[in-house]
């Protein structure tokens, strides 16, 4: 009895500890977001003050609303695991005379539709009422709606695909169900990432090989230069949905492409675009989306470790697993990935910073990588000077001006 009691005292630190550095975190993101320091006066180099202060209004909005939207997700669940009026509410989905495979069904779809309409008026807000009034979004009402129905519909069928295998495998594995599922899990993510480009990508938006013969060639002369075999490079019709211009390395296998968007080959010249294509060529080039999948996996891994302790308290022996377990999963999961976002950040701003180092020595051309950097900064808003706590949680890019700082150290004239 003593050994079960030290158990679940350890669990509950456990929990205590997590929820308590989530609310440390959020809570420094919040002040950093809110009060803001000055911004430094040397931008002023590259840009001007007056534009550093539009794009800190632009970005204080979203900062905010993501951190109260946290919020609501997190207070949801934990009231539902652990209130009397919660667990009134997941008794009465736990009727007795239901079967239990249908029970466990009905928990995953209210907690799904439920946190679906806590998210809806946050998703809204930053994802089309804020680009719209700032001239951003170029999609209309409806054709937002549709994206969003998409993406829930996705959502939707992902999560009781996942919670079903869920509750398979800790009600048949009861001690190794976190090993088999972190396997699937890996397994999934190399599905994901073969089938996404030519799967999911393509229900919205329209992909077909680039249309300027400048270019190509130039895309060829560089991959000779890199000594690469790119093979596929898309043009991707973004100017539907917003004016940002943007480019990225997606796929494994057959599936690897870079694509780029519309936006950017209509608006920044060609060195402009020679030079965000070298980037991209350096992600190619460092296998980094082979190596994001590795680490994908090895987190996985790491993420159902700490579950099977997180979650002993729903997975009692010998019996089927109760319905409000997939609650606690849900809301295991939104602290140890939000509190792990500083590694996530780290690693994605590292490869980066590697891909831009690659398309410097590449093209070699250090005022047109600046000019991009400017040019990029300024049609986007990018925040000229961030927080510097925000930078470390969240970024998944260094700031412009970083960038152009590491473009200027590393830059070796011919």
């Amino acid at each position: 009895m003593m050994t079960i009691n030290n158990s679940f005292r350890r669990i509950s630190q456990a929990w205590f500890l997590l929820l308590s550095l989530t609310v440390v975190f959020a809570l420094l993101y919040f002040i950093s977001a809110l009060f803001p320091k000055p911004i430094d006066p040397s931008i002023s180099k590259y840009f001007s003050l007056a534009l550093a202060e539009k794009a800190r209004i632009y970005n204080y909005t979203p900062r905010i609303v993501y951190i109260v939207h946290l919020c609501f997700q997190i207070g949801f669940l934990t009231w539902l695991l652990f209130s009397a009026r919660g667990q009134f509410y997941v008794q009465r989905i736990r009727n007795p005379g239901r079967n239990y495979w249908v029970v466990s069904l009905l928990s995953i779809l209210a907690i799904w539709l439920i946190s679906t309409l806590i998210s809806l008026p946050f998703s809204y807000y930053s994802g089309y009422y804020w680009q719209k009034i700032w001239g951003f979004s170029t999609q209309s009402q409806v054709a937002w709606w549709i994206d969003y129905l998409k993406n829930t519909s996705i959502d939707l069928v992902l999560s009781l695909a996942g919670g079903i295998v869920f509750f398979l495998l800790v009600n048949r594995l009861s001690r190794y169900w976190w090993l088999v599922g972190s396997l699937l899990f890996s397994l999934w993510l190399l599905v994901e990432y073969f089938f996404w480009p030519i799967v999911v990508s393509p229900i919205f938006n329209h992909f077909e090989p680039i249309p300027n013969s400048a270019v190509t060639a130039m895309v060829d002369e560089l991959a000779q230069k890199a000594g690469l075999n790119v093979g596929s490079v898309f043009m991707m019709d973004a100017s539907k949905q917003t004016t940002f211009a943007n480019a990225y390395f997606t796929g494994v296998g057959s599936t690897k492409r870079i694509v780029i968007y519309d936006t950017l080959l209509k608006n920044y010249t060609l060195p402009e675009i020679k030079a965000v294509i070298a980037h991209e060529m350096g992600h190619w080039r460092h296998s980094d989306v082979v190596h994001g999948l590795l680490l994908g996996m090895a987190g996985g891994f790491i993420v159902f470790g700490f579950l099977t302790f997180l979650l002993r308290p729903w997975l009692p022996k010998n019996s089927n697993k109760p319905p409000e377990l997939w609650a606690a999963l849900q809301l295991a999961l939104i602290l140890l990935l939000f509190v792990s976002s500083p590694i996530q950040s780290a690693i994605s701003r590292e490869m980066e910073r590697n891909a831009d180092y690659f398309s410097l020595e590449l093209t070699g051309n250090l005022p047109v990588q600046i000019q991009l950097q400017e040019d990029l900064a300024l049609n986007s808003l990018a925040d000229l000077d961030p927080p510097g706590f925000i930078v470390w949680f969240s970024y998944d890019h260094p700031p412009t001006l970083t960038r152009i700082h590491d473009f200027e150290r590393e830059y070796r004239p011919n």
